[in-house]
């Protein structure tokens, strides 16, 4: 009798083992990620499409179309957030494809990430409803950027899973006046060579 119970809970916990093992293989191939070569060095973001699926196929079209590639990082700012994905090394805008709906309240209801240190996130203007291809990643937790009942906040989609130093490094470019912009713009341009989907 001790036996079969043994048994029982041997083949319990391997069912248990496998059930877990697939919904790590699962959690993982839902996690598609793109490398960034820039000319500051490699990182690498992992994007959440169980979370913000708009967002997320958006943001991969943009990478399929080679739309990041030869771009820069126009604002940077150390203590906050570095911000790329619109403009060229001329400082020429690029164009883009109709603004994607804002996802933040449901990401965050789905158990997404919040502006922390290393999140991706979708950049905007005032209106809500305008994110179209400008990405930031946060240097910092700016909770204050999170969507809450009385601010819609920013959709954060994803996160730096590697090559996180390369961001560090990037926060710390000196900034002053670039192209249209008065202030936080890198003094050497920092390029982004290419974006890549990579899983």
């Amino acid at each position: 009798m001790k036996f079969m119970k043994i048994r029982a809970l041997a083949l319990s916990a391997i069912a248990s083992a496998t059930l877990f093992a697939v919904a790590l293989e699962a959690q993982a191939e839902a996690a598609p990620q793109v490398k960034f070569a820039t000319s500051a060095g490699d990182f690498v973001v992992e994007v959440y499409p169980d979370k913000a699926p708009r967002t997320v196929e958006n943001f991969l079209q943009y990478v399929q179309d080679k739309h990041y590639d030869g771009t820069i990082f126009h604002r940077v700012i150390a203590n906050f957030m570095v911000q790329g994905g619109g403009f060229d090394a001329k400082y020429l805008q690029k164009p883009t494809r109709t603004p994607v709906v804002h996802e933040g309240r449901e990401a965050l209801a789905k158990g997404g990430p919040r502006n922390v240190a290393g999140t991706l996130a979708m950049a905007r203007t005032s209106d809500p409803q305008s994110a179209t291809a400008q990405f930031f990643i946060n240097v910092k937790e700016n909770a204050f950027l999170d969507p809450n009942a009385q601010s819609y906040g920013y959709t954060v989609f994803g996160k730096v899973v590697s090559g996180m130093d390369v961001v560090e490094k990037i926060k710390l470019t000196p900034t002053g006046a670039g192209g249209p912009f008065p202030t936080d713009v890198p003094k050497t341009p920092i390029l982004i060579n290419a974006a890549t989907l990579v899983k």
